[in-house]
């Protein structure tokens, strides 16, 4: 088995480390945005309010949105 981080959060060390803040922060803000906000809506606002790259935002925004999927 390997240990290798797949899909969105392998994009986290990343995100954390050029951003300065953790993921937790990211995936609360992406969260409120899901409660009435499509995917790509959240991706463009994580982008334009908060200055994050197009793949760091979906991420993000993926992560949350599975999360959200798996806690119904």
């Amino acid at each position: 088995m390997s240990d290798t981080v797949k899909g969105p959060a392998s994009y986290f060390p990343s995100i954390e480390k050029t951003y300065g803040k953790p993921v937790d922060h990211w995936l609360a803000i992406a969260r409120e945005g899901l409660k009435d906000q499509p995917h790509m809506a959240v991706v463009g606002a994580l982008k334009a309010k908060h200055g994050l790259g197009h793949g760091h935002a979906n991420a993000i925004v993926a992560h949350a949105k599975a999360q959200k999927e798996g806690s119904q």
